[in-house]
C-alpha cells in the first residue's frame, strides 16, 4: 500500500497545498493522509498502516515557477521546504525511513503566503492528484 502524506497550514495560502492534495485524493492501492503542520503528531497511526511506499507532497520554495511540481531528492529537502512546520521535513523522513522502504518527497512552487491558494498552485495540485493515479506516475515527475 501507498501512503500520501499531505503537509500545510490552511492559513498560508499556497502553503497548504499539500495538505489540499491529501484530501482530494483517492485511489485504490493508496491511503491518503492530512497531517497539516505537525507530521510527527501522525507517525502512529503511519506505523499502524504499514505502507510500502510514503509520498510527502508539501509546498517547496525551489526558485521555480509557481506551481511547478518536483520531486526533491532526499538530502535537498531541508534547502527547498518551507520551515513553517513544528520540525524540520528531514527530522520526519529520517524516523520514517527506520519503518519504511521507500519514500518520495514532491515539492510544488508556492507563489503567495497569504490567504487561499493561488490558482496556478490549486491547478498543480489537481494535475499532481491525476499523475498520481496512474501507473507510471514516478515517470511523469521531473526531478529537481
Amino acid at each position: 500500500m501507498n501512503l500520501l502524506i499531505g503537509i500545510g497550514n490552511r492559513f498560508g495560502g499556497d502553503d497548504f497545498i499539500g495538505s489540499w492534495v491529501a484530501r482530494n485524493f483517492g485511489a485504490k492501492g493508496w491511503v491518503s493522509l492530512d497531517c497539516g503542520t505537525v507530521p510527527e503528531n501522525f507517525t502512529s497511526e503511519i506505523r499502524r498502516l504499514k505502507p510500502e511506499r510514503i509520498v510527502i507532497v508539501d509546498a517547496a520554495d525551489m526558485g521555480i515557477e509557481p506551481g511547478e511540481i518536483r520531486i526533491i531528492d532526499e538530502k535537498k529537502i531541508d534547502r527547498f521546504t518551507l520551515s513553517t512546520h513544528s520540525i524540520p521535513l528531514s527530522v520526519f523522513v529520517g524516523y520514517l525511513k527506520e519503518f519504511v522502504k521507500e519514500i518520495i518527497i514532491i515539492g510544488i512552487q508556492p507563489k503567495k503566503f497569504e490567504g487561499i491558494l493561488s490558482e496556478e498552485v490549486k491547478r498543480a495540485g489537481e494535475k499532481l492528484i491525476n499523475i498520481l493515479k496512474e501507473k507510471n506516475w514516478m515517470e511523469r515527475l521531473q526531478k529537481l
